[in-house]
Order: C-alpha cells, then structure tokens, then sequence
C-alpha cells in the first residue's frame, strides 16, 4: 500500500509500504536522502478492530509518557487504553518498540500537517505550524529521552525524523520567503532550534513561553529597507 502526501509540488512525501520513508524534493540537496524507518515502526494493521487497537494504545502511551515520563508503565497505558496487557504486547513486542511507534506517529502528525496549511495565506500557515511544531516538542521530550536508553543521538530513526521534519517545514519557510513576508538570511534548521530553544524556558507563569515565542517569530517578518533619512514603521 502507498500512501502520499504531497504540498508546493511534492515537497513532502510519505510513503508506506514494507517500511515508512520520508522523502522530500529535489529543491534541497540535504532533503534528497531517502531515509528508511525500520519495519516495526510502520507496521499498522489493516483490520479494523486491530488498527482501532493500535491507535488506542498510540493514544494512551502518548498521554502516558507526557504526564509520567520514564515512570509509565506498560500496564498503565494498556488499562488507558481499554484493552489487556496481551494485545498491547501483539502490537508492541517491547516498550522500546511501543516509543518509537508513539515517536514516529508523532513527527508524521507534524509532516502530514504542514500540508493541511497548503491553502492559508503563506506566513499564517508558517507560522501555525511552528506552534504545531511546538505541541509537538512537549510529547518529543519526555518520549525522546527515554529513547535514549536504547538508542544513541545519531540513530536512524532519529536522523529520519529530523529529517521529515524540515522537509515539512522548509517549503513553508520558502513560500512565505517568495512572498516577501519572512526574511531570507535564515533557514528552516535555525528556526527550528530557535523554537526548541524557546519551548525548554523553566516557567511557571501561563502562556508565557507562547508570548515568548510570538516576539521571537515576530522578528523572522522581513523588513523592508528604509531609506536613509526615513523612519521605518516600527521606529514611529
């Protein structure tokens, strides 16, 4: 079975098939590499009540490992869940297997997203998808480090998700760049460690970090260069 998004031409594409690979376009050369998630972490059910199982046990370990961290347990999110501890285990042989299907399921969410803003005037949808990419990072985080316990940093699916991810985002970031609404000396990688940098800000006061992220987005508008002897808008 193949399944494809497409956006701006087909900068973005999912394929699923024996594996789940994210491919981009030939526009950037470090989006060419096809890169390949092993099976384990495509393999969906076709029957309906599997598949409805398996997006259940999604759901809960997603919840499970936002609130709880490394301290939710298997049995915890199949009672989450609604289903026994038996058909969480056909579906998830391993709890390490169970995280990086939650993960993956995740960036694809992220990906997938970036081409429902296809038709949103080209800076609303930049930047609704970096408050999406946002949500994002707060699951990211707590399945991420635990990840770490079975794999290392440069593991490939943590590579092939990175790399999803700015293959959804850089045709974004060119359509609002083409449109002269986002300044053209930065890149989707820097805006994207901007973010993530933002998101880990300790504090306890409500919205603060989004307030935060709003001035900082505020500044990637393109400027339009003011004459000499000329105010610009801002400076009025």
């Amino acid at each position: 079975m193949e399944a494809s998004s497409r956006k701006d031409g087909g900068n973005l594409r999912l394929v699923y098939g024996a594996s789940l690979r994210f491919a981009s376009s030939s526009e950037s050369k470090r989006m060419n590499d096809l890169e390949t998630i092993p099976q384990v972490l495509a393999r969906r059910p076709q029957r309906a009540d599997a598949r409805r199982n398996y997006e259940k046990l999604i759901n809960a370990a997603r919840e499970a490992f936002t609130e709880e961290g490394s301290a939710a347990s298997l049995e915890d999110i199949a009672r989450r869940a609604g289903v026994g501890i038996g058909t969480l285990y056909r579906h998830f042989p391993t709890r390490q297997a169970l995280l990086e299907a939650v993960y993956v399921e995740e960036v694809e969410a992220l990906s997938l997203s970036a081409a429902d803003l296809a038709c949103e005037p080209p800076w609303e949808a930049l930047i609704a998808w970096l408050h999406r990419f946002v949500d994002y990072l707060g699951t990211k985080q707590a399945l991420a480090e635990e990840l770490f316990a079975y794999l290392d940093r440069d593991a490939d699916v943590f590579h092939a998700c990175r790399s999803a991810m700015y293959a959804a985002g850089e045709p974004l970031l060119a359509r609002a760049q083409a449109a002269g609404q986002a300044r053209r000396d930065t890149n989707i990688s820097e805006i994207i460690q901007l973010v993530g940098g933002i998101t880990k800000i300790q504090t306890t006061e409500p919205g603060q970090v989004e307030r935060i992220l709003d001035l900082a987005l505020d500044g990637l508008r393109h400027q339009p260069q003011v004459s000499p002897g000329k105010k610009s808008p801002r400076g009025r």
